[in-house]
């Protein structure tokens, strides 16, 4: 019986690297130079430092060309508003969300249900697997969930016939 799994997932090496080019670049970069602009990654989270709210906004438009240069999706991205700490800085955590919640693979799988396809899905941890007797109605399902907006990219792995 044919299946796939709908997971989202994000590929740390690829972030690390993108954090790595954004740091080089911030340090070269002519407008941040005797500034203490810079990115560090912490577990899931990206936390982006500079002087001012101006150069922590233009860190952040370095480190989403970076990360889309690497073909890491922005939508997995969580920023929260930037505060100024203490000494005249300022500081923005981003999160890096990876994983489907409960809330948004019941989404998942209702829309399955209520697409009248012979399919089904069920959900396993943070993924959902999708099982049908067809391959062209998993490939339906495929585009229907790609259609949908749920907030989180998604990719389809473990495809099997």
């Amino acid at each position: 019986m044919p299946s796939f799994d709908v997971v989202s997932q994000v590929d740390w090496v690829e972030v690390t690297n993108a954090v790595n080019q954004a740091n080089r670049e911030i340090r070269n970069r002519y407008d941040f130079k005797g500034s203490d602009a810079r990115v560090e990654r912490d577990e899931s989270q990206l936390i982006v430092y500079a002087d001012d709210e101006f150069k922590v906004e233009q860190a952040v438009d370095i480190l989403h060309a970076r990360l889309a240069k690497r073909k890491v999706d922005l939508g997995c991205l969580q920023a929260s508003p930037i505060r100024t700490i203490g000494g005249d800085k300022a500081r923005q955590d981003i999160a890096v969300v990876h994983g489907i919640e409960q809330d948004t693979a019941r989404k998942i799988v209702k829309l399955v249900k209520d697409s009248k396809l012979k399919t089904q899905a069920s959900v396993q941890g943070e993924q959902v697997r999708v099982t049908g007797k067809k391959r062209d109605d998993l490939q339906q399902i495929i585009s229907l969930l790609r259609d949908a907006k749920l907030g989180i990219p998604l990719q389809f792995v473990n495809f099997r016939d």
